[in-house]
């Protein structure tokens, strides 16, 4: 049984194979796939060129494939089109399962980074190939630029209270590895996340414990929030895309906790405190 990779010069994607590794699927059974495959080599796997725009890389990197771990590219905009490309391959090769890397309730959720997740879930349903939807929630990895700015003393975010039920992505890698390893798993849609939500003021008081200075919650409106980001050299896009977000914790998006991840992966998944310090 082979299994493909995508992506796996992005953080999830590499840690992925790392965490097959370590669960003792053969090297030879695993195949890395990346726009580099140099940039890969460390893995002691197979490394393929895979680009998601070159239809002639994935074709060529799925011979002899079953499973195809499709990890969501990193191009917001551009994903929808790019993941279709690997599910019209994989359904081309006779691929015999994929599992996708989604977002917190794709099919009906506001989350502005849903949209495309919605479609990618849409075109595997609609290749007819047997499909394990791992819909991850926020990575702790996403803080780490708020975790430096927490130095100057204070954070600042327009959540208004929001609660974010992050895990860190050693957490969904190993997710993502026990359900490409093992049975039952076809057909299932797992809503993954944190065990515990937490806030701007917790996320505040940990973070004076990493750096052991005092640091605050400064907590502002959507529009003081743009203003700010763009006095910190944001440019106009960038700012409203991490406003919009904002409000997508504001309005409780990113905060469930269902207790699908701590349960695929048999154990806690890593408190806010230990991935932030990692």
């Amino acid at each position: 049984m082979t299994i493909l990779v995508t992506g796996t010069s992005g953080h999830l994607g590499h840690l992925i194979v790392e965490r097959l590794l370590a669960r003792g699927v053969p090297a030879d059974q695993i195949v890395a796939g990346a726009r580099t495959p140099a940039k890969v080599a460390d893995l002691g796997v197979r490394a393929v060129e895979l680009d998601y725009t070159k239809t002639d890389t994935i074709a060529t990197a799925l011979d002899g494939v079953d499973i195809v771990m499709l990890v969501s590219g990193s191009e917001v905009g551009q994903r929808a089109v790019q993941h279709a490309n690997v599910i019209d391959a994989a359904k081309a090769a006779g691929v015999s399962r994929i599992v996708y890397t989604s977002a917190p309730d794709a099919r009906e959720s506001a989350l502005i980074l849903a949209p495309e997740h919605k479609a990618t879930e849409e075109a595997i349903e609609a290749s007819g190939i047997p499909a394990t939807i791992l819909r991850n929630g926020w990575y702790t990895e996403n803080y780490a630029g708020t975790l430096e700015q927490a130095k100057s003393g204070e954070i600042i975010s327009s959540t208004a209270g929001g609660r974010v039920s992050s895990a860190s992505r050693v957490d969904y890698a190993d997710a993502a590895a026990v359900v490409l390893s093992t049975d039952g798993h076809e057909g299932a849609v797992y809503e993954l996340s944190g065990d515990t939500a937490w806030d701007f003021d917790e996320f505040a008081a940990v973070a004076s414990g990493i750096l052991g200075t005092p640091v605050t919650h400064r907590s502002v409106s959507p529009e003081e929030h743009v203003a700010a980001l763009l006095a910190a050299g944001l440019d106009e896009g960038t700012a409203g895309f991490v406003v919009a977000l904002d409000g997508n914790i504001r309005d409780g998006l990113l905060g469930h906790t269902p207790g699908d991840l701590g349960r695929l992966i048999g154990r806690p998944t890593t408190p806010l405190a230990e991935g932030l310090a990692a």
